[in-house]
Parts: structure tokens; sequence; C-alpha cells
């Protein structure tokens, strides 16, 4: 605890100290919460806590552990509790920022506060520090509960007293095995927690956050804006961090202040290597957490040297994690033998039986339900792999339908004449179709330059059938009726596949119905890139052309996709050294050599004597030389 100076000021209130039969001090307790403590020390030296006794409205708003602290108390005291009033209450109320409203302060044993504490599951560190202050011989009578309890009726302020990180810094990870009440939907956008998101600190903590995260021009803010996907990631680590708190660290009122407490932080990095999860969910945590610290350096008070500590340490925890945990297995025989891949042929032969089959069955049976979901699917199977080289999920999710003509619905499109992702039917006879995307990952990077290409005749004809009939049947099945949905696919609801988990479990569905295995879309562009780089790949399309439609260049097929780069140039480099041991030999003399020491000097092979040593100097090794390198 660090004491504070008081900040009351004139003669009146120095007037009801001398007066009062307590002697009070304020001071800052480092708790999951902004929280005071008022020290109060009465003539018998006794050990007391001091209730706030708040109305009933009052009570409702709180926590329900902390409406059970009250209770326990209560019934605990046996509603025999001393009140302060006058003097000793005006003081109590200034010193500890309540409203002049509180009707009563109740004074109990400290002793039946820590059990009321531990009755109600309180934070462990309001716990902590009610046992730190019962054992400690110094301690007299405190008041310790968290800001938002004190002041019932006033707006709690988003910032302590004094912003900092909680040292000393761990120095290791601590150990952590998987809690029996393990849950995977552990965030505070779960169900049983999702009404913690709407709490009034919380929710300003998140707009401020948000604010400084995604505005065009924050200045003191390192780097551009976020963009719309990459916050909502970020907004995803802070909930699911904020549930760990809440959920397995018992913190009541979870808010963006938890992130300046590094023990958490390195808790909750345990918690994700026991569940299993790959290195890059842990380094985008990671990342997600320097920028809140940076969010929370820009607010007054934020100037404090454990802010540039704690980046630092957060820098050293994310590079040491990359080093240590193992990257997920890309190598497409590791991937077959645990039923994760799927060869080129064989993926292209599925996605054409179903085009075939929901074809036949859209002739025999018409337009039904069933018939039409049939014929979506297949379209959209062939939009992912097959007729083009593999575009990008996001740019086929986000795909608009010809028959849309509103704005353009990417969230961060800035021009006012964009149409979107789109696809569009430039002429009926002959069907031409024609895909346009603005919006794709190196949209910036390529100056906004457009992926934009003509649709294969067979993808064409497959598409404007599936855009007639079948998906008005679609649409009016689930209660949509007309062009509801902009979009050109939809889910079993309906709706476009806004989120990507949701396309990514319609695809294993689909793809094991049809006989395949439960293998990721995204897992089809790798699927792509190792055919055209393998050894015995078929006639097709151009590398560089490929790439461009995929959304990036052919130096990423060898650096994220082509796992079988390094091993297949190593090969061809061995075969191809025999040919060339044979031309050596082809080209060797049939004339014995001339073996005859020659005077003239040899680098690294030459005699020299002491008197010649100044004259002349031998060369170093190759052998050397590659040594040192090597130490470099």
């Amino acid at each position: 605890m660090q004491a504070l100076p008081l900040t009351q000021s004139g003669i009146q209130q120095r007037g009801l100290m001398s007066s009062s039969e307590y002697t009070f001090k304020l001071v800052q307790v480092c708790l999951p919460e902004p929280s005071k403590l008022v020290v109060m020390c009465d003539k018998r030296k006794r050990q007391c806590v001091c209730l706030c006794q708040v109305y009933k409205s009052c009570l409702d708003g709180l926590l329900p552990n902390y409406q059970a602290f009250y209770r326990v108390c209560s019934r605990l005291t046996k509603h025999q509790s001393t009140l302060l009033s006058g003097q000793d209450k005006q003081l109590l109320v200034a010193l500890a920022g309540m409203d002049v409203s509180v009707p009563h302060v109740a004074v109990v044993s400290l002793a039946v506060c820590c059990r009321a504490l531990k009755l109600c599951k309180v934070p462990a560190a309001v716990l902590h520090a009610f046992d730190d202050i019962r054992l400690k011989p110094a301690s007299q009578v405190v008041l310790g509960l968290p800001e938002h309890i004190l002041a019932a009726h006033a707006q709690p302020s988003p910032n302590p007293v004094q912003l900092q990180m909680t040292t000393p810094f761990p120095v290791t990870l601590p150990e952590c095995a998987l809690p029996a009440d393990f849950k995977k939907q552990h965030g505070l956008l779960a169900k049983p927690h999702k009404h913690l998101v709407h709490r009034a600190v919380l929710a300003q903590h998140m707009g401020e956050f948000k604010s400084f995260s995604t505005s065009p021009f924050q200045l003191n803010r390192k780097g551009i804006a976020h963009s719309s996907r990459t916050w909502q990631n970020s907004e995803k680590h802070v909930y699911l961090f904020l549930g760990y708190c809440h959920h397995y660290q018992q913190v009541s009122q979870p808010t963006l202040q938890l992130f300046l407490s590094s023990p958490l932080i390195a808790q909750f990095v345990s918690f994700h290597i026991a569940a299993g999860h790959s290195q890059l969910y842990i380094r985008n945590f990671l990342s997600c957490a320097k920028c809140v610290l940076r969010w929370w350096q820009s607010k007054p008070g934020g100037n404090h040297p454990s802010f540039v500590a704690g980046l630092e340490w957060l820098q050293t925890l994310g590079l040491q994690v990359a080093d240590q945990l193992p990257r997920p297995s890309k190598d497409p025989k590791g991937l077959a033998d645990i039923g994760k891949w799927m060869c080129a042929a064989d993926l292209v032969h599925t996605i054409h039986g179903a085009e075939q089959q929901s074809q036949a069955q859209m002739q025999q049976q018409g337009v039904t339900v069933e018939t039409s979901r049939d014929m979506h699917d297949a379209a959209l199977a062939a939009m992912i792999f097959s007729h083009l080289p593999p575009v990008r999920l996001s740019c086929i999710r986000s795909l608009v339908g010809p028959a849309y003509l509103g704005p353009c619905l990417h969230p961060d499109c800035k021009e006012p004449s964009c149409e979107g992702n789109r696809l569009s039917i430039m002429s009926e006879s002959p069907l031409l179709m024609r895909i346009s995307l603005p919006h794709h990952k190196n949209a910036r990077k390529w100056g906004k330059a457009v992926i934009e290409f003509d649709v294969p005749s067979d993808l064409a004809q497959l598409l404007h059938t599936y855009l007639g009939a079948p998906r008005k049947a679609l649409l009016e099945h689930h209660l949509l009726i007309g062009d509801a949905c902009p979009y050109v696919f939809m889910d079993m609801h309906g709706r476009g596949f806004v989120a990507a988990a949701v396309l990514t479990l319609y695809w294993q569905k689909w793809l094991v119905s049809r006989g395949g295995v439960p293998m990721n879309p995204s897992m089809c562009r790798q699927v792509f890139v190792d055919e055209r780089q393998s050894d015995s790949a078929t006639a097709g399309p151009s590398n560089q052309g490929a790439a461009m439609v995929m959304g990036h260049s052919v130096k990423q097929w060898d650096k994220w996709y082509d796992m079988q780069y390094h091993p297949r140039l190593a090969q061809n480099a061995v075969d191809g050294m025999q040919s060339w041991r044979a031309a050596m030999l082809q080209s060797h003399t049939l004339a014995a050599p001339d073996l005859t020491l020659s005077t003239a000097l040899h680098c690294g092979h030459v005699l020299v004597s002491d008197s010649e040593e100044s004259r002349y100097q031998s060369c170093c090794s190759d052998s050397d030389s590659d040594i040192d390198i090597e130490l470099d």
C-alpha cells in the first residue's frame, strides 16, 4: 500500500479530524479494479472495517457477489453493527469519494469481513489485500471496497489515480494445467457472461479503445488505423482475456485495466499453451495486448516508465513464444495422414460430380428447396476450387449478386462510386459474366488495383442457373422475400457468410457429405500451389497470373503455400550433380597430369623460411574462411 496525501483543504475539515475519535489516512491499493482504502484508527486501536449501507436501488445495480457480501456481513453481525454518523461520517464520505446521499456507514470487525469475503467469492486480489492488512501489526481500521461500490451514484472514472503496470514483471511463465471446468467458450461474448460486456466501465473502455484504434487520424497512435477485420480480431482477443480473468481468476468486473497486470497476461499465455492453441494465436493476443497498453499510454497519467518496460516485456514474450512453440504442420503427407488433405485431382473430381448431380436433380425434380440448396453448394464449391485459381475466401463471402444496386457493403470502403466485390452479367447471349474484386487483402499494397476477370463459360452457366429460380426459392424459404440477402452465397439461415468460421464449418460439412475429408477451405490454395509447383504439374495457367487472381505473388507461393519448395530444390540439385559429374569425366583429358613440384608460390602450400617471412605471405585456406563465416 502506498499512502497518498490528503487532498481535503480548509480549516473546517481539519477541525473535524481533530475533534473526531478516529484518525483517518487515505491510501491506494493495487487491485484488479481501482480501489481506495481509508485507514481509521480509534483510541483503542480496534481493528474494524467500514461498509457502506446504500439504498436498495443502488444495491441492485452492484455485482451479485458484492450484494451477497453485504448480506453475509449483516447476517454475521446479527444486524448489530455500529453506525458512523455526524463528523466521522462526513470525513469518511469525503475521503472515500462517496456520494453524499449514502445514508449510513456500518462498522464490523475485520475478521467478519474476511470471512464474508471468502463466503461470497470476491476477487482473490481483494481477499489477499484484506488478509495482508489483517496480519500486519500496524494495521488499524480499513475501508476497502472497489470504487464503483463506494460511489454507487457517481460515474466511475476509467482511469486510476496513477496508471502503471504491475511490477516486477514475471521472468518465466507459470505452470498451468487445464481446470476441471475448462470450457472452450470462456470469453465474455459467450452466453453465460455476455451481460458483462454491457457494464458501464467496460463499455466505456471498449468505446475509447475502438476510437483510438480505428480513427483515420490519431497522431498519438503508432501506425495506421485498424481495418474492420483487424478490429474484430482485437475485440475477440480482448473479450477472451477478460472472460478468462472473470471465469478462472474470479475477477468480478473485468475491464481493460486488467491488461496492466503482467502476471495475469503470463497466466493467460500459459493457459493458451495448456489448451494446445497455436503460437500464431498467442502472438496475435500479445499484439492486441500491446495495442491496449499504447491506448493506456495515451491517457492522462500514462507516462509511467512501467509502460515502456511492459511493451518490451510483451515483445520478448512474443519472440520466445514464436521460437519455442511448434508451428502447425502444413506438409501434405502429414496432413494426409491425419485426414486433412486431398490432392488436386480428387478435389476437382469431387466438385465436378456435385455440379453434374445438382444439374441432373434440378432437371428431374424441378426447383425445390433441396435441389436449390444442392445447386447453391455446387456453385459455391466451384467458386472456391476447380474453375478458378483459388480466390481468397473473404472475396467470395463478400461477393454481391447482379441484382444488388445499393452502395458498397465493405465496412472500410471510402470510395463513393465503389460497387464492392461484385458478380456482374455483361451479356445474356452469349452469356458473359465478370467478377470484380476491388476489396482484397493486398489492395492497399497494390495501389488499389482491382482483381477483375471474366468467368469461364461452364462456371458462368452454373452461376446463372443458380441465380435464377433456385436462389429465389431459398430466399422465400428463409422468409427473405426478394433480394433481401445481397450476397451471392448464403448459409442455412439465408444470411451471408459474414463470419469466416461459418463458411469453414459449412464447407467441411459439405465436403465430408461428398466423401471427402474435413479440410479447411483455405487449404485449397495450398493444394493448388502444391500441384502447380510439383515436377508432375499438368499444363495450366501461368504461375504469375494465377498468383494475381489469388491476391498475392509467386514469391508468396514459395514462402507460405509450397511446403515442398526447399526439398524439391535440394533434390533437383542433387540429381543435377550426377549429369554435371558425368560431363566433368568426359571432358577430362587422357594425358597424365604433370605432378612435378613447381618452384612458383602456391597459396597455402609454400614452405617459407624465417628470413623470407616478411617477404612472402601464405593465403588462408578456404576451410578457415568458412569457419569464420559460420561463427559470424
